[in-house]
Order: C-alpha cells, then sequence, then structure tokens
C-alpha cells in the first residue's frame, strides 16, 4: 500500500490586489485555473533566497524573477570568473570581475522591474544564516559543497523553513525538496558527508553548462508550487536526472527517526560549531601527510631550474593533463594510486613530487605514497593553477 503524496499548505498568503500593468506582465499565469489570482498572489508576496548565484542559481533567479516573486534575496560573495560564463547564464563578459550579486541583481532588475532584490554578500555561517534565513520564507540552494549544504538544511530545520535542493554533476543532476514540518530533510537522505575526496567539487569533476539550467528549473519549479499550494511538491522524493540517457528517476526519501536533527529523539539542538571540519576538505591521513611534505609552485620551479633529480607526478585526469601541464610531468591519474596498481611502476631511487589543479587530490595521493613507504615524498600546494597564476602567466586557468 503507497502512501499519500505530502502536500501541505500554500506556504504564503495572497498579497494585494494586481495592477493592470501587472495583470497584463503575468497574464499567462492568470488563465491557469490552479494558478489563477490568488496563485500570481501568493508569488508577488513571497519572499525567497537564493544561496549562490553560479550555475544552478542563475536559472533559479531568473525564472523566479520572470514568475513574478515580490523579494528575492542573493546570498553570494563570489566575484564573476571567465570560466563561470560556460553555464552560469545570469553572467555575461562584461560582467568579468564584477560582484555575482550585483550581476545578479542587475539581471533580474532587466527581467521584471517589479522585484524587490536584496544582496547579501557575505559568506554564510554560524554567525549570520539564521539572521539571513529569517528574513525569507522559502531557501533554494544552489551551493556547491558540502560544508555549505549541511549548514543550509541545519538552518532551514531550525527556522522550519523549506528548502529546495539541487546538485550537479558532470552529466547528472538531483533536486528534493527538504521541509522538516512534512517531511525528511537533508541529514535523512544523506546523514554523514562522503569521506574527504570522494566526490569531487564542479571545478575538480566539470559539470555539463545545460544541466544547470534542468536541475535549477526544476528548484524553481517547486519553490513556486511550495509557495503557491498547486501540485504536490518533491517532500519525501528525490529527483535524480540522467542527461546522457536524459531520464528521470524518482525516489522516496523518508523521515529518518534517528535523524540527530528532525528524529524523533533529536541530539542536535543548534547549528553545529565548524561544518568545514564536519565535512572535511582532506582526510586525516592526508592532514597528516601535508604537514611536512608541501611545497610550493615557486620552490618547484627552483627545483626545475638548478636541474634537481626528481620525479613530477600530475595526479589529474588526461582530460586536464591536455588543457594545461607543468613542464617535464608524468600523468598518473588519481584512480592509480587508490588502486595501488602504480605503486610498483614509481622510482624507488629518487624524491616523487605530486601535483593537481589545486592540492586536494595530491594531498591524497600524498598520503597513500607515505603509508606505502616512500618517505622522501612531497606534494605541491595550489598545484598547476598556483603555477598558471604565478610562474607561467601565459597558461590557461580552468
Amino acid at each position: 500500500m503507497t502512501s499519500s503524496p505530502i502536500k501541505p499548505p500554500a506556504l504564503v498568503s495572497p498579497g494585494p490586489a494586481l495592477t493592470v500593468d501587472e495583470v497584463r506582465r503575468y497574464s499567462r499565469h492568470l488563465i491557469i485555473p490552479d494558478v489563477a489570482m490568488a496563485g500570481q498572489q501568493r508569488l508577488m508576496n513571497a519572499k525567497v533566497l537564493c544561496v549562490g548565484a553560479g550555475g544552478l542559481g542563475s536559472p533559479a533567479l531568473m525564472y523566479l524573477a520572470a514568475a513574478g516573486v515580490g523579494t528575492i534575496g542573493i546570498a553570494e560573495f563570489d566575484t564573476v570568473d571567465e570560466s563561470n560564463l560556460q553555464r552560469q547564464i545570469i553572467h555575461g563578459q562584461s560582467d568579468i570581475g564584477k560582484s555575482k550579486a550585483q550581476s545578479a541583481k542587475e539581471k533580474i532588475s532587466e527581467i521584471n522591474p517589479y522585484v524587490q532584490v536584496i544582496t547579501h554578500e557575505v559568506r554564510l555561517d554560524n554567525s549570520n544564516v539564521k539572521e539571513i534565513f529569517s528574513q525569507y520564507d522559502i531557501i533554494v540552494d544552489g551551493t556547491d559543497n558540502f560544508a555549505t549544504r549541511y549548514l543550509v538544511n541545519d538552518a532551514c530545520v531550525l527556522l522550519k523553513k523549506p528548502y529546495v535542493w539541487g546538485s550537479i554533476y558532470r552529466f547528472d543532476g538531483q533536486a528534493s525538496v527538504f521541509w522538516a514540518e512534512y517531511g525528511p530533510c537533508y541529514r535523512c537522505l544523506y546523514p554523514e558527508p562522503p569521506p574527504p575526496g570522494m566526490v569531487p567539487s564542479c571545478a575538480e569533476g566539470g559539470v555539463l553548462g545545460v544541466l544547470c539550467a534542468t536541475i535549477g528549473s526544476i528548484q524553481t519549479t517547486e519553490a513556486i508550487k511550495v509557495i503557491t499550494g498547486v501540485g504536490e511538491p518533491m517532500i519525501g522524493s528525490l529527483m535524480i536526472y540522467d542527461a546522457l540517457e536524459m531520464s528521470f528517476r524518482k525516489i522516496k526519501v523518508r523521515k529518518d527517526p534517528n535523524c540527530p536533527l528532525c528524529g524523533d529523539n533529536p541530539t542536535q539542538s543548534d547549528l553545529l560549531p565548524d561544518y568545514d571540519a564536519f565535512c572535511g576538505v582532506l582526510s586525516d591521513a592526508a592532514e597528516v601527510a601535508v604537514k611536512d611534505s608541501t611545497i610550493s609552485v615557486t620552490e618547484l620551479a627552483d627545483k626545475i631550474g638548478a636541474n634537481d633529480d626528481f620525479y613530477l607526478v600530475d595526479v589529474r585526469e588526461p582530460s586536464e593533463f591536455e588543457i594545461v601541464r607543468i613542464p617535464g610531468s608524468h600523468l598518473i591519474p588519481k584512480q592509480g594510486f587508490l588502486d595501488g596498481t602504480v605503486l610498483a611502476t614509481l622510482p624507488q631511487d629518487k624524491p616523487i613530487i605530486l601535483h593537481c589543479k589545486s592540492g586536494v587530490r595530491s594531498a591524497e595521493c600524498l598520503a597513500i605514497l607515505k603509508g606505502a613507504g616512500f618517505a622522501d615524498a612531497t606534494h605541491v600546494a595550489g598545484g598547476v593553477i598556483a603555477w598558471a597564476k604565478q610562474i607561467d602567466k601565459s597558461l590557461p586557468v580552468y
């Protein structure tokens, strides 16, 4: 016997009557019987915070504005980089170097001048997240790291706010609505973050640009449904999208009675003191390994200039190696270290220096080498990105 879909009441009450100009603008919504005048008034009375104005935040912000959401908040502290433009469609060439929050605000004003935009150009943390979230009805999450996702989830549970979540990686996307008042929270689905280095970020693993549009649009759709009370929001459901197969799969997510935050006997009554520590960028072994076995790109350049005898290993993927490389490096992808297949092929008679894109993957590989007895192994802080920015500025940064 299947359970009935979770259908909470409309989140927002209808606002004032529409003006003639607003009727013209939103007429295609108004003639949908399920939305109609009351639904549009709810949207116009709603306050939505979008965490991030990047890949997922771009389509979400643009469609929230076009839909007529009355107040849109943008929590974003980063600036626009050229590498963002492949997927972050709210920004353009002329926005490079500009605050993402300000760039997004300008585009929203062009899309819909009736929308009030509030920018929060700060990094969300324990000291500000509750104060910022309390100003909004619903939170749409466009972040790309686990520490912020857990922070956002925990703040939403404590403030009793619905949380529209999305995630993207290469060709795959996921989306759901977490609302502890009516169903599971993010911790019910993912009680613990994955081990450090197990799930690369988009910056490390890449993402198909248009995937952001698919998942961001799903998030916006869910936010509109929750605000207006139309349809059945994905509370208790996880949507999984595979762009290569063009397939959607929806699976059930149940509330975890043992969830430390929203379960039957919660043990966590407030925000965690340190979400970065909870999620861990590096494993404990890698933290120990890099402590005394790290060199800078300047030191590496000096070694190359002095013709020192060492073996330089690039642990990135072949596709990354094609983009840019440090001269003299040997490509040995990280997987060979994880499964141990490359250990016997490495030289024993000279120092080994590892590098990757930014230093995270090489740190994990360094821990493996240290554990295998390669005492004279080091890794390069900042990786090939630091090399391109500090040593050879003619090289591309990706």
